[in-house]
């Protein structure tokens, strides 16, 4: 063993460690070991920062880009009320939610995919009093299942590719086959729908496994908030517009009937008011709908296209929808307006801030919004620019002002233009038009220059902390490559089991998806990456199959809650324990080890 090969086993396994065991970001921890392979000169400064441009990486900051423009123009958040129903059982339940999850998360990040259904499983679970337990996990599994199916269904799917290419590059430069400026990038890699051999299969199977065993291995738990609900209920109007595709639905088919969180009092139909709304009432243009609900309800009121709030208000604000935020301010008992009504106070020219809903001590306050009278404690929501809440932060006119997060209005007249532009994305990379990298460039573009997203949204939108983990792992990566540690390795894993290519294979995956459950999924792609390489360079097969296997070994994270950002954001709300996730997640696991070390070499044989 060389001083460079102990040097950077021995940082790799301090950065696993930390990664395990510190409370520290999985950026700072890759960026320390990646610092220290540099001051010792295991790593020259070209290959430590050559992680950063790999093209992987770059896809990954260009894709934040096009889910940004989807999430601000409401293209796929109203998929999902409609999608759950009135199933008549848990597995039917599961079933159609699982499906659904497991095909959007094919095509676009698995994180607002989760994030659109979770309020919807949360409302059928109280109406139906069944434990969100029951369904949350199962929700974040076929997330991750469905990100298998395809090149751009996760990040690390787009890390193992953009390592794969360079190693292709790698071997036909080696082989005397072309030089650098000869290599031809577009046709090496795995192409879109290339991996659905193996992840179709095990996206099936694992939909099918948790369908049918989850509700043994699930508890059901209670959600660590469920006694800090919010008790605000406000009651709010939302018109109908004459062109909303609702008109003509019957309630229960325009999605009106079940929504999470609130319920439809009661429609004013010009002038005439229809209380105790049946499911099967036909919607009319302008309709004036009045809901009772907390805040977050009315944030998917928003989002449904075709309703606006039914305050004229709205329209007579300075700034342009798009740039509105909903802000909750409790008035004050020195508030100049008290025992006025919002009409009276002409709040919206005092204050450039228009009132849609008014929430009074659990009190159903069925006025119309400008007939409600303004008494202290009164919590008002309001639609203004996001510069209200540091204009009025200190006023004396509220107790009490703050803005609500993610409640800009959707910019529905562009929700087409984001869906077409995901949609022929994915059409040209499937038929080999664009790489994948161009496809994402020119969608980002397209997002931007139609306004589906502003340039400030999409500067935001890319978290670059998940990049800097990426290049730093890459890096360390390519340290392993240059000092052999990498060779080292696949050394003694070939030592230990032979030279037979398919225990090699599934030892490569053991260690691959152990690690991904202890650390992060794209930090054990990068890692684990070069030891398969150096593995099938040293068995003298075919490189794909392990490939393949880091790729689905390093995604499919399920055992542990702090594997994957999904599994983190069903944690709390569904009341888990760190346990729940092992009892139903190592089966799972092991399951996908078992089809992708089976499958894969057929696909490609060694």
């Amino acid at each position: 063993m060389t001083p460079e090969i102990a040097i950077t086993l021995g940082v790799l396994a301090l950065v696993v460690f930390a990664l395990t065991c510190l409370r520290a970001g999985p950026d700072l921890i890759l960026l320390g070991g990646l610092i220290i392979l540099l001051v010792m000169g295991v790593i020259e400064p070209n290959d430590a920062l050559a992680g950063f441009a790999n093209e992987g990486l770059i896809t990954v900051a260009i894709l934040f880009v096009v889910a940004e423009g989807l999430q601000q123009t409401g293209g796929i958040s109203f998929i999902g009320q409609r999608l759950l129903g009135q199933p008549g059982s848990l597995f039917a339940a599961l079933m159609r939610i699982m499906i659904p999850t497991a095909t959007l998360s094919a095509f676009m990040n698995n994180t607002p995919v989760v994030a659109m259904f979770m309020p919807v499983l949360n409302d059928w679970a109280k109406k139906h009093r069944l434990s969100i337990s029951r369904l949350l996990i199962p929700l974040s599994y076929s997330a991750i299942l469905g990100g298998l199916c395809t090149l751009v269904g996760t990040s690390t799917t787009l890390v193992v590719n953009g390592l794969l290419i360079e190693e292709e590059q790698r071997q036909h430069i080696a082989n005397g086959n072309a030089t650098p400026t000869q290599f031809d990038a577009s046709q090496a890699g795995l192409s879109m729908f290339e991996i659905a051999w193996v992840g179709v299969p095990i996206a099936i199977a694992g939909v099918v496994y948790l369908a049918f065993l989850s509700r043994f291995l699930l508890p059901e738990r209670k959600s660590v908030m469920a006694q800090l609900d919010d008790p605000r209920e406000y009651t709010v109007e939302m018109l109908v517009d004459p062109g909303s595709p609702l008109v003509g639905k019957s309630i229960e088919d325009a999605g009106l009937r079940h929504l999470p969180g609130m319920y439809l009092m009661e429609i004013d139909r010009a002038g005439h008011l229809l209380a105790a709304v049946s499911s099967n009432e036909r919607v009319q243009a302008n309709d004036r709908l009045v809901f009772v609900g907390i805040v977050e309800s009315i944030i998917d009121l928003q989002k449904i296209p075709g309703l606006k709030p039914a305050t004229d208000q709205t329209f007579k604000l300075e700034s342009p929808s798009s740039e509105r935020v909903m802000i909750e301010a409790v008035i004050s008992n020195s508030c100049p307006f008290l025992r006025m009504t919002i009409r009276e106070a002409k709040f919206r020219t005092q204050y450039n801030a228009a009132v849609i809903a008014v929430a009074r001590n659990g009190q159903r306050l069925n006025q119309k919004i400008g007939d409600i009278e303004m008494l202290p404690g009164d919590t008002l929501l309001l639609e203004a620019h996001p510069n209200f809440v540091d204009t009025q932060r200190n006023s004396r006119d509220f107790f009490l002002v703050s803005a609500v997060e993610n409640s800009t209005p959707p910019r529905h007249s562009k929700a087409w233009i984001a869906r077409i532009t995901l949609l022929a994305m994915v059409v040209l990379v499937a038929f080999n038009v664009l790489s994948m990298l161009k496809a994402a460039f020119l969608a980002a573009f397209v997002m931007v220059a139609t306004r589906c997203c502003r340039g400030s949204e999409a500067r935001q939108s890319i978290d670059w902390s998940v990049l800097l983990a990426i290049g730093a792992g890459l890096g360390i990566g390519k340290a392993m490559e240059k000092s052999e540690a990498a060779v080292f390795i696949a050394g003694s894993l070939i030592d230990m089991v032979g030279e037979n290519p398919y225990l090699v294979l599934a030892m490569v995956y053991t260690i691959t998806m152990v690690f991904t459950n202890l650390i992060t999924a794209k930090a054990a792609a990068v890692l684990f990456f070069p030891i398969a390489m150096a593995s099938a360079t040293k068995l003298g097969v075919h490189h794909m199959p392990f490939a393949i296997a880091v790729m689905m070994a390093a995604a499919a994270s399920f055992a542990t809650p702090i594997s994957f950002q999904t599994n983190l954001m069903v944690f709390g709300p569904g009341g888990y324990r760190f346990t729940d996730y092992a009892r139903i997640g190592i089966p799972l696991s092991l399951i996908v080890a078992l089809i992708t070390v089976i499958i894969a070499p057929v696909i490609w044989p060694f």
